[in-house]
């Protein structure tokens, strides 16, 4: 969970990705900017030519370029956070 007590309720929702091959994780630990780019940077890191949309105001992680679900859950687990698949 983030620690860098910048937290907001103020944040600008970014679009998901569309498209077969998104998947999405809800992520309620997921409280501000700086989570949703912890959490970014570490899928883009460790799975290289994915796409992120990280967003803390609906607590929705969007991932294109990968479909390895339980990767993807892994790297989020590891980068301090509980993510929860979300199905369509």
């Amino acid at each position: 969970m983030c620690g860098c007590q910048s937290h907001s309720e103020k944040t600008t929702p970014q679009a998901e990705p569309q498209g077969a091959g998104t998947l999405s994780f809800r992520v309620e630990d997921m409280t501000c900017g700086h989570c949703a780019g912890t959490i970014t940077k570490a899928i883009e890191a460790s799975l290289p030519g994915t796409r992120v949309q990280a967003d803390p105001a609906s607590k929705l992680v969007s991932v294109q370029g990968s479909s390895d679900r339980a990767a993807i859950a892994a790297i989020v687990t590891a980068a301090g956070y509980t993510p929860q698949p979300v199905t369509a």
